[in-house]
């Protein structure tokens, strides 16, 4: 051991090094998230230079999110067994090049084709960083970090619509992903160097450190407990199904849990009303409510900028004035969408009505947001959270695959956002009624 290292271990040197950690995941994500969201601010443009309908370009936003499913669970067994370093860095590396391969299409089928490419190479990235979370930080900061991580896929689609519709009108919508393909390659080389798959391996955690992230000495002796009960929160406990639950050891049991697959099944829901927003509001924009194309990038940001405040807000509820309660926060999300769904129907035609009502539905729909990640922490054990995670990623994020088609369908049936909407908010009601339906693990 070098001297340097010697230092650090003995635990003369105090650090924080996780929230190092914490800023280089928030970096990955806002970059992997801007690379698949990019789609939706160059889609009046696809359209228009392919002839295609409604539906056909839901198709080529949706098939990033098959890929995105189908790689999940493969790479939540992968790193259970060897760890988030490598997997994640050649994620990264992935996916960025295939963002570039979005820029060099010549046909509706490629562009699908690399979609489909760009969700298998991202499919491993969430469940690496999740899981990377669960592993450098404390059970009191789990939600606060995962708010943290949570809140890059918000800030980085409140750069990208104006960003990306500039470049398209400046150079063609092709440079909108060469342009981004670049920083995922410098990130990826960020990851493999200074991010460990565990704490104890990285050479810049002290001892001091180590005991706190894993919540004092003899952390995995003491008996799990995920929330603070506390009186006040007697009644709201009572509500919301709280239980002494043993975390879940074993692959079989994280497959026949219905807490995990419950979880699952209203993300699913969650992730159909967020994706199909992000896809489709621009063309909203566009076509219901006549925004030019460069006015239409910077309102197309709003539900991302009140997605950003919810999210960050929501996980610090979460585990703060919670006392770590998942439950409450996804209640909320659910309830509160459905509300705004039904707003945006009777939304008038005012553009700080406009705004005001996408910045209202981002920030209702992200302040439950990561609980969805934080509650497969809560009842999973630490082997088996990685593959915890790419369950509930994975079959949540079917919703990414089915909802822009489902949205383009009646968009080219109906003609009206109405029916969209409306979907939406049937989406957001099936979520809570699931919701409802869990254990709050104790």
């Amino acid at each position: 051991m070098s001297r340097i290292d010697s230092l650090v271990c003995t635990g003369a040197k105090k650090t924080n090094y996780r929230f190092v950690v914490l800023a280089i995941i928030f970096a990955v994500y806002a970059i992997n998230y801007a690379d698949r969201t990019n789609i939706g601010a160059v889609l009046p443009f696809i359209i228009d230079e392919f002839h295609i309908n409604n539906f056909e370009a839901g198709a080529i936003a949706s098939m990033f999110f098959l890929g995105y499913a189908i790689s999940q669970i493969p790479a939540g067994f992968f790193i259970a067994k060897r760890g988030t370093r490598g997997l994640v860095a050649l994620s990264i590396f992935g996916f960025s090049a295939f963002t570039w391969l979005m820029g060099t299409v010549s046909s509706v089928f490629g562009l699908k084709l690399v979609r489909l490419g760009l969700g298998l190479s991202e499919g491993p990235c969430p469940v690496g960083l999740a899981s990377s979370i669960n592993n450098w930080f404390p059970a009191k900061e789990k939600a606060t970090a995962t708010g943290v991580y949570i809140a890059a896929t918000m800030f980085a689609p409140i750069i990208v619509p104006p960003l990306a519709v500039w470049i398209a009108v400046t150079w063609g919508w092709r440079w909108v992903f060469y342009s981004f393909a670049i920083p995922g390659i410098v990130i990826a080389v960020v990851w493999y160097l200074f991010v460990k798959s565990k704490p104890s391996e990285s050479r810049f955690v002290s001892e001091s450190e180590l005991t706190v992230i894993n919540d004092g000495a003899g952390a995995q002796e003491k008996p799990r407990e995920n929330i603070q009960l506390a009186p006040k929160f007697a009644t709201l406990d009572k509500l919301i199904r709280v239980k002494k639950l043993a975390p879940i050891d074993t692959v079989k049991g994280l497959f026949t849990s219905k807490n995990i697959l419950g979880d699952c099944l209203a993300y699913f829901m969650m992730v159909s009303v967020l994706y199909g927003l992000l896809t489709w509001i621009p063309l909203y924009l566009v076509k219901e409510k006549g925004f030019d194309f460069m006015s239409m990038g910077l309102v197309a940001s709003m539900p991302c900028i009140g997605g950003f405040v919810g999210a960050i807000g929501g996980g610090y509820i979460s585990d703060k004035l919670l006392g770590r309660r998942r439950k409450p926060t996804m209640i909320f999300t659910a309830i509160s969408t459905v509300i705004m769904m039904v707003i945006m129907l009777n939304i008038p035609q005012n553009t700080m009505a406009v705004c005001a009502g996408l910045f209202m539905v981002g920030l209702c729909l992200n302040i439950g947001w990561p609980a969805f990640t934080a509650y497969g922490m809560a009842v999973s054990d630490s082997k088996t959270y990685p593959i915890a995670s790419s369950i509930i990623n994975s079959g949540g994020n079917l919703g990414g695959f089915v909802s822009p088609m489902v949205a383009g369908f009646l968009l080219d049936s109906t003609g009206s956002f109405n029916s969209v909407f409306t979907y939406f908010g049937a989406c957001a009601a099936i979520g809570l009624i699931v919701i409802l339906t869990l254990d709050e693990a104790q």
